[in-house]
């Protein structure tokens, strides 16, 4: 009896460690290519908006639209989100990155460099 209550403080110590470092690993965004992401950034209509009682996701296009996912699933679903208008609205031509509207006309254009940029528009917004 005497030997558990020795090492009980810090296996419970070493057990939360182990649950918050989860916790933070699975709630960490995903890794993104800053070139290409800056420019797309400007044209999806999803934006994060900090307040006093936390993040929220908000749209340029539906000033109704308000969404306050928990802290653990918020950059989750931040990206589900991107990645649902970025299957609408871009398109890779040869080493080019086309930015539709919603009426499917180009916006933009964006020369990607190198097979990394054109891996993360696949990985992340699911274009193929």
């Amino acid at each position: 009896m005497n030997k558990i209550r020795k090492y009980l403080l810090p296996a419970l110590f070493l057990g939360f460690f182990l649950f918050g470092l989860n916790a933070f690993l699975e709630s960490k965004p995903s890794s993104k290519n800053e070139r290409v992401y800056k420019v797309v950034k400007e044209y999806s209509p999803f934006y994060i908006e900090k307040r006093f009682g936390g993040l929220q996701i908000m749209s340029k296009e539906d000033s109704s639209f308000k969404e306050k996912p928990d802290n653990m699933n918020f950059f989750k679903e931040f990206e589900r989100l991107e990645r649902e208008w970025g299957k609408r609205h871009l398109k890779i031509d040869k080493s080019t990155l086309l930015i539709l509207d919603n009426n499917g006309s180009t916006q933009a254009t964006l020369p990607l460099h190198d097979k990394e940029e054109i891996g993360f528009i696949q990985r992340y917004y699911g274009v193929k």
